[in-house]
């Protein structure tokens, strides 16, 4: 069953306590750029740096004390394993994230400082290994994204946009599994059924691109990009219902506009992000999206974990 949006209002009232309401702002400095009024949505402030604190602590809220007691395992390229580990630390949990060797050491450092146990592998052995160690510990697994759970908590973005700028008439959201988006989708429709809602994934892995050409979940290769956080190589199966409902399109975005739209981000919107959250705007400067001059877009800044030693790929970029 999917989520709903009373389940997301639910799981607002459940997390309210433990997260941040994350500002919204006007960043009138990116219109010529993006080519429409800009607003953004900075989840790259939230608590634990990234969105998926919402949907790790709905989830972890659910659990009971004997699932508790046995400890919780997630499988992630950092930002839910950080979310996972903040919300197991705050209930008493073990918490064990399985990640790629390859994820930024900001994140992995990060969830090590919460008191998580960080088991690194290639990054398409992670879910397997989770799943051995669940079985191994008899520990709870909490997925990043194909859970309805974690999907309502990620939701909760999508009720905030609407209360704070109703006058958006555009989302763009970034999309990995498609926890995020599947979530946000179903507030935003449910609440404004005109505003449009885009996925933006990154070029080198197109899952949600190809399965929807295909009409089912696809697998794509998995492939190195720029975007970390976006990795996943397929669709979730209880997000995927939801994402063919209420998105309107999706736009596969290269790596290099991604780094433009991180660079356009800092250097003139004053504001640092993780270069998944700014696949947003490569996807407008890279112009796959139809957004013209007037549309009122929300670009959601999924997360803002990025090391000072990431940066310097922006000195060669240009705008």
């Amino acid at each position: 069953m999917a989520c709903s949006i009373s389940d997301i209002r639910a799981a607002r009232e459940r997390i309210a306590p433990y997260v941040v309401l994350t500002p919204l702002l006007r960043t009138v400095a990116l219109d010529s750029a993006l080519g429409c009024e800009v607003y953004v949505k900075a989840e790259c402030m939230q608590i634990t740096g990234a969105f998926k604190i919402r949907g790790a602590m709905n989830k972890a809220l659910t659990l009971t004390p004997e699932q508790l007691a046995k400890g919780i395992v997630a499988a992630s390229s950092g930002n839910h394993g950080r979310g996972i580990s903040y919300a197991a630390k705050l209930l008493g949990a073990r918490a064990t994230i399985v990640m790629p060797r390859t994820s930024p050491q900001v994140k992995i450092e990060a969830i090590r400082s919460l008191g998580a146990e960080v088991i690194l592998c290639d990054a398409p052995e992670r879910f397997r290994i989770a799943e051995e160690v669940c079985a191994e510990r008899g520990a709870t697994m909490v997925p990043p994204f194909n859970d309805e759970d974690v999907m309502a908590g990620q939701g909760t973005v999508g009720l905030e946009i609407m209360e704070q700028a109703p006058e958006v008439d555009t989302v763009i959201v970034p999309v990995s599994g498609g926890g995020l988006i599947g979530g946000m989708s179903t507030a935003i429709k449910a609440l404004a059924p005109g505003v449009r809602v885009y996925g933006a994934e990154p070029a080198a892995m197109p899952r949600y691109s190809q399965s929807l050409a295909a009409g089912k979940p696809v697998t794509v290769s998995y492939k190195a990009t720029i975007a970390d956080a976006l990795a996943a190589q397929t669709p979730g199966a209880k997000c995927f219902p939801c994402v063919t409902s209420h998105v309107d399109g999706f736009a596969a975005v290269d790596d290099a506009y991604i780094l433009k739209g991180m660079k356009l981000l800092l250097t003139e919107g004053k504001i640092l992000a993780e270069p998944s959250s700014c696949i947003g705007l490569g996807a407008l400067l890279q112009g796959l999206l139809p957004v013209r001059k007037g549309n009122k877009v929300c670009l959601v800044l999924s997360g803002g974990s990025v090391g000072l030693d990431q940066l310097r790929v922006l000195e060669d970029v240009t705008l």
